[in-house]
């Protein structure tokens, strides 16, 4: 009889063991994904940042070859080009 008790306490404390260990990683599992979510927030900030980064220095390009600097004057004609284009629509659309 001594044993079967003996085997009941091993197993409430295995039991025990295993609550506790659980509630931890839930806990643990509750502050990654909390992570997660901030650095997925951070990470679309990034994004921002990266594509206003490139759109300003499309636009320092374009001005570098307007002022005279024959490295990127393909890429300002083009948009130039482009602007026109845009222009002529709206001229259209208006004169309807």
């Amino acid at each position: 009889m001594s044993n079967l008790s003996g085997i009941v306490d091993s197993l409430e404390s295995r039991v025990v063991k295993l609550l506790q260990e659980y509630k931890n990683l839930k806990r643990l599992n509750t502050k990654l994904e909390d992570e997660i979510t901030i650095l997925k927030s951070q990470q679309d900030q990034n994004i921002i940042e990266i594509d206003s980064w490139k759109d300003e220095c499309n636009t320092l390009r374009i001005a570098n070859s307007m002022l005279g600097s024959n490295k990127h004057k393909r890429e300002t004609k083009l948009k130039i080009n482009e602007l026109v284009r845009e222009i002529d629509k709206c001229i259209t659309q208006l004169s309807e």
